[in-house]
């Protein structure tokens, strides 16, 4: 999973080498949360006009997650 956000959001910047995804202990209910972390320049990039690039990255997120029966948050930082 930390591969696939990692090839989408550098995908979507300029700066490709400042990415990075981190991935945190699932919570008690089994969520896992993924940070995605990218330069400052490209935040508006990665977020989209009214937020419609995250979300379709969190879709994306889920749908994978579905396949290997887990459930995850993506938080962009």
């Amino acid at each position: 999973m930390q591969e696939l956000l990692a090839i989408i959001a550098k995908g979507l910047v300029d700066d490709p080498e400042a990415v990075s995804v981190d991935r945190d202990e699932p919570a008690e209910d089994g969520t896992i949360v993924y940070h995605i972390h990218v330069a400052e320049d490209d935040m508006g990039r990665i977020i989209g006009k009214q937020g419609r690039i995250a979300k379709a990255i969190r879709t994306i997120a889920r749908s994978a997650a579905i396949r290997c029966e887990e459930k995850v948050m993506v938080e962009i930082d």
